[in-house]
């Protein structure tokens, strides 16, 4: 199963707090993630601990950082939102509501099914907010 089929929506919230507080240098306190998904530190805890035990993140004296693994689990995602994104737009979905409808459904589907609708869409490059979609993995020389 794909990391991202295991992580449940708060949990992903979590490594994207991570992800986005996290320095070289430093790594994020638990209080820190708690603030960032508005719940008290043990709620955070709770979120925390599966994803340590998946190998996404590493805790060490209160802090945690993204693994590699991690990291490259928080930029599939944000790749399967980004394409899910565009699929919405050709409906005529303002950029809002493409990210309301990707949130829906961007962590249910599979790497796979993300590189045919990315195929479909003649690869874009940004997605309708202008950040940028990483090449398919068969495409990464070519572009």
């Amino acid at each position: 199963m794909e990391p991202l089929a295991r992580l449940t929506r708060r949990q992903l919230d979590a490594l994207r707090a991570i992800g986005a507080r996290e320095t070289p240098l430093l790594g994020v306190s638990l209080k820190a993630i708690a603030s960032s998904l508005k719940v008290r530190p043990p709620s955070a805890l709770g979120h925390l601990t599966p994803l340590e035990q998946m190998g996404l993140v590493a805790r060490h004296r209160g802090k945690s950082r993204l693994t590699t693994q991690g990291s490259r689990t928080l930029a599939e995602y944000q790749r399967h939102h980004r394409v899910a994104e565009n699929l919405f737009r050709t409906l005529g979905l303002s950029a809002q509501d493409t990210c309301d409808a990707a949130s829906e459904v961007d962590l249910a589907i599979s790497h796979a099914t993300v590189e045919r609708i990315c195929a479909a869409e003649g690869h874009p490059s940004v997605c309708p907010h202008g950040e940028p979609i990483s090449p398919c993995s068969d495409e990464k020389g070519s572009r």
